[in-house]
């Protein structure tokens, strides 16, 4: 059901006012009329007012009195001016000031209604982008980003600290920690929120489509460009470049960067037109930053304008408390996704995700949260529903007695029979876990007779 919507009319004609407040009424608008502009500016206090309708000439305040202090009392009040044919000069300028339009007294009910219908639609366009702009920013925002351990907390704090500034930020750590949901909210967290957030990774392009791809290039300056083509920093003029795996660019192309973020201009390839922009950068790598500057691989000169502000992401093995509340997002969404009720996790199955070293991170985290829930038959996520090497985390470890005098050998077989023992008699999992290939496993059980 569409939103009803409130229309104030003011007129000190009474007759006008009435007349056109009949013609309006109906389940989609509520009217509310007023004989002079004060009267107006106490009802537009009282009530939230969609669309003003107001006669230029009135005594006391006029009607671009009152469109200038309806401007300061309630901006998003849609304004129309109604006027007489001698006045048609002050109603355009009215309209230079912010109104939406203009009707000439007397006026047509059906130019009327045509004109209020346009208007409410395009102040409902402009409210449902400013929501879904809003959805986006809680969605980018770092208080959405799930973390409550202190090292979490900790990024959070640098988030806000940098995010208003103009500070270039280097977000560093582990493959699948989140680096780039972190620059998103830095980006959607600062004054450039209403601009472009662009990104690409560095590491997928050569040199020569990289340079493309952020400066763009004019039409012949290779062999495919038939035609020019606008690059990311020219996009993202205003707002802000996330460069992911920075580590990853030629010495040549640090040299081109190194002069964006000096001197914010640029050109295209192929071209000669020094392009201003106005570009915040935020770079990510998952490489040791410091050792390639110190080998020469990255520039030095680079690395200084790149690390103003640098965030370094802890690895989720460094996170332990944050896994339960992680695993319950993914699992939500994961099972939202797939069409699928919503399961539980048990303890034994929670305790080896808690302990499980997560190589991958919480991209890793989320991928096998994804998996259990599209193969899971029961309401319920158990110890055996998790892979293989997550499982084993989560196995208890018994402690091994060993006589004084036993041999070597007779330390091996215990520990590979209690092996055995704790895995259900998994040969695979057993061999992971002893450190040796299945075949090794295999020769063992046979030379003690553990088969």
């Amino acid at each position: 059901m569409t939103a009803r919507h409130t229309i104030l009319i003011t007129d000190d004609e009474k007759n006008t006012r009435d007349g056109l407040a009949w013609s309006l009424e109906s389940d989609r608008y509520d009217v509310l009329t007023a004989s002079n502009g004060h009267e107006a500016l106490a009802l537009l206090r009282q009530h939230e007012v969609h669309l003003l309708i107001t006669d230029l000439k009135m005594p006391g305040m006029d009607g671009m009195q009152l469109l200038q202090a309806t401007r300061d009392e309630s901006p998003a009040t849609a304004v129309i001016i109604l006027t007489g044919h001698g006045t048609v000069e002050n109603a355009v300028e009215a309209m230079k000031q912010g109104a939406f339009h203009y009707l000439i007294k007397p006026v047509n009910l059906d130019e009327l209604a045509e004109v209020v219908n346009r208007v409410l639609k395009q102040q409902d366009l402009q409210i449902e982008n400013e929501e879904l702009r809003q959805q986006l920013n809680e969605r980018a925002g770092f208080e959405n980003i799930i973390g409550r351990s202190p090292r979490m907390q900790a990024v959070f704090e640098r988030v806000r600290q940098v995010a208003p500034t103009r500070a270039s930020v280097l977000i560093t750590g582990e493959s699948g920690t989140g680096k780039e949901l972190i620059a998103s909210a830095i980006h959607f967290n600062s004054p450039r929120r209403n601009k472009r957030f662009i990104r690409l990774n560095c590491g997928a392009l050569t040199t020569t489509l990289l340079e493309s791809e952020l400066f763009g290039h004019e039409a012949g300056a290779f062999t495919d460009a038939r035609k020019q083509k606008i690059g990311r920093f020219e996009l993202a003029d205003g707002g802000t470049i996330f460069l992911d795996e920075i580590t990853e660019t030629s010495p040549e192309f640090q040299v081109k960067l190194l002069r964006v973020l000096q001197e914010q201009e640029f050109e295209r390839v192929g071209g000669t037109e020094t392009i201003r922009v106005d570009v915040r950068v935020v770079a990510a790598t998952n490489q040791d930053l410091d050792r390639s500057v110190q080998t020469g691989a990255f520039r030095e000169d680079l690395f200084y304008r790149l690390n103003v502000v640098r965030i370094q992401m802890p690895p989720l093995r460094e996170r332990e408390d944050d896994i339960p509340l992680l695993v319950q997002s993914f699992l939500e969404e994961a099972c939202h996704q797939n069409g699928k009720p919503l399961l539980k996790v048990a303890p034994k199955a929670l305790a080896a995700l808690r302990q499980y070293a997560w190589p991958g991170n919480v991209r890793q985290l989320r991928n096998v949260i994804e998996g259990m829930v599209v193969l899971a038959t029961g309401r319920e996520i158990g110890l055996r529903d998790l892979p293989e090497e997550v499982r084993a985390a989560g196995t208890p470890h018994k402690t091994l007695q060993v006589r004084v005098g036993a041999t070597l050998a007779d330390m091996e077989r215990e520990m590979i029979r209690a092996t055995l023992d704790e895995t259900g008699g998994n040969r695979a999992l057993t061999a992971r876990l002893l450190g040796v290939g299945r075949k090794t496993l295999y020769r063992k059980l046979a030379e003690y007779e553990l088969e």
